[in-house]
């Protein structure tokens, strides 16, 4: 089985580090053309000094913040006027801060819900006729395990992540009849800046180390280890390809089992 992306051009959101990278990086193996889309523009063109390209293949990068969903709306609407159509689609956005959801303010949850779920309603509206009108789309989100399970200390993450997966869903039926599927990618804990972040933020708050929180998380992980950036990857490359086309509406966990539900 050989996942070819050739022809096909892809998006993929906050694809400057970490697990967006990885898949980005994954696309253009497989003969993908991409686009990265993040706000940092040196991170930006460094990804793009790596990744892959044959002769027919061409990446790109739009600079956008999701903090600022009418900047995004602009500039999707302007490259989706411009561009060749968009067969696939990656939101990916980084989580909001960790905590115990009775001290959140409302105004996280606000901003959470702007940089997740409006965010990526504007992409998929930018980018979806196209996909209609080439009768083929993927649009793949990034979101984590506590859809299934929610994660301790992660109350505002955990509240918007269960909203984009629902939305998710709904979408996956509306676009089913245009031959676009829409699903879930479900990371556990991998070897990004953010779950380090998660380990310094939760060690300050517990006065334990760095390393008796790695070694609680891990604990609770029956493979034992924390995920690469690369193995989610490799399920969105799946999840994008010709050979997935029958798969659609679902969250697929890449969590070592650390789920304790189906």
């Amino acid at each position: 089985m050989k996942i070819d992306l050739t022809g096909k051009n892809a998006v993929v959101c906050g694809s400057s580090q970490g697990i967006g990278r990885a898949i980005a990086i994954e696309f253009a193996k497989c003969g993908a053309n991409v686009v990265l889309v993040a706000r940092n523009e040196e991170s930006l063109r460094r990804v793009l000094r790596e990744m892959p390209a044959s002769k027919t293949q061409n990446h790109n990068f739009i600079v956008a913040d999701f903090s600022n969903p009418e900047e995004l709306r602009g500039k999707m609407s302007n490259f989706a006027s411009e561009a060749r159509p968009v067969h696939i689609l990656v939101n990916n956005t980084g989580g909001p801060k960790g905590g115990e959801i009775l001290k959140a303010e409302t105004g996280e949850f606000e901003q959470a819900f702007r940089n997740h779920l409006i965010c990526n309603q504007i992409m998929v509206q930018a980018l979806v006729e196209g996909m209609k009108r080439n009768e083929y789309g993927r649009i793949i989100n990034i979101i984590s395990t506590s859809v299934k399970q929610p994660i301790k200390n992660l109350g505002v993450s955990n509240t918007i992540r269960a909203a984009v997966a629902n939305w998710s869903k709904t979408l996956s039926v509306e676009l089913a009849p245009f031959g676009i599927t829409v699903n879930n990618i479900l990371p556990g804990a991998t070897k990004t800046e953010r779950l380090y972040g998660i380990f310094d933020a939760r060690s300050k708050a517990s006065g334990k180390s760095l390393d008796e929180i790695e070694k609680e998380w891990l604990a609770e992980i029956p493979a034992g280890r924390f995920a690469e950036p690369e193995e989610p990857a490799y399920a969105a490359a799946f999840l994008a390809s010709p050979l997935a086309g029958y798969i659609n509406g679902i969250n697929l966990p890449v969590d070592g089992g650390r789920l304790n539900c189906l």
